[in-house]
This record gives C-alpha cells, structure tokens and sequence, in this order.
C-alpha cells in the first residue's frame, strides 16, 4: 500500500568492470527518484561489486525493483535486492580497530573474525587485500577489521588475545580499542 513515509532497499550489482557502469547504475537509480543513502564498490579480480541502501517513497522503491532487473541485464550484471527497514541508530559504547599484515594462507581471516566472534564483537567491516609474491618473498595478506561492542570492551582481555593471536601466525599487527563515553 503506497505510502508517503521512506521506504528501503538494498542492493548488489555484480559483473565485469568497464568505463561508466558505475554513472549508468546511479544514474537509473536517480531516474526512479530513489536516494543513495549508503554505498560501497569494491573491485574483485576483473569484476565489480557495487552495493547501495537506496531509500524512497513506495512508489520509487517499487519502480527501481521492477525495472533494474531489465537494466542490469542489459548491462550484463547480477543484481540482489532486497527490501529492508532504517535501522534506528543503536549505541555502540566500544569500537576496535585492527590492522594486520601476515603472510598470506588459508585460514587466516577466519582465525581474526572468531577473535571478534569470541569477544561478542559485531564485525562491521572487513577489508583484506593479497599482495602477489614478490621474489622469494610469500603473498603478503593486508587485514582491516572494525568492530563493535554493545558494552564497553575491557581492552585488556581483547589486546592480549589479538597479540597472541599476531604472535602465533607471525603477523605484524595494531589495535585499537575506544570506549565511549556519553
């Protein structure tokens, strides 16, 4: 039922980067009368990904569901959307940031995200970047997390562990823990 309040959307286009794909997406995405509330591109081997959280009224969330499938075929993307809600600004009474550069192997983002998931940590952000083999020097693994806590964090419980951790896969690493104070 349309309505005048905002309405939400996200969504993930996918497919093989070229010069201006980026200005067509957002551009029919403007043409549907839709904002871009949020967005984030990444490139990923010779394909793009670009997510949004497009808000609108009713009736432009429901001209960009119905028309951006035929768009993106015709620019031969993937697209994922999905309806979802505002999300109420919630308090995040701590944030950690870490920074880490590792030999690259299996496993190892995973051994950092349960760092964060034993610490009851919201990971949210993950950035992680391979750096090919240079002479004999191994692939070189760049790690940046951001996470947060809905309490405020004892940084000398989280710290010891994320060091330990560093020392064990012979990483170089920092972290940074803020505690909030209102």
């Amino acid at each position: 039922m349309p309505s005048s309040q905002e309405h939400y959307l996200v969504i993930t286009a996918l497919g093989v980067d070229r010069p201006g794909i980026v200005n067509a997406i957002t551009r029919h995405v403007s043409s549907c009368g839709c904002n871009i509330e949020d967005s984030r591109l990444a490139m990923l081997g010779k394909e793009f990904t670009f997510i949004m959280l497009l808000s609108g009224s009713w009736n432009a969330i429901t001209l960009i569901e119905s028309t951006l499938p035929l768009k993106g075929a015709e620019m031969d993307l993937l697209i994922v959307m999905k309806r979802t809600e505002s999300q109420a600004s919630q308090p995040t009474p701590s944030t950690v940031w870490v920074k880490v550069d590792v030999a690259d192997s299996p496993h190892i983002i995973e051994r950092f995200t349960d760092l964060f998931d034993s610490h009851q940590l919201n990971i949210a952000e993950l950035v992680s970047k391979t750096q090919p083999a240079a002479g004999d020097k191994p692939p070189q693994l760049y790690i940046q997390i951001a996470a947060h806590s809905s309490t405020t964090l004892d940084s000398s419980i989280i710290e010891p562990a994320f060091h330990q951790l560093c020392t064990e896969l012979h990483a170089q690493g920092s972290i940074n823990v803020v505690n909030y104070t209102h």
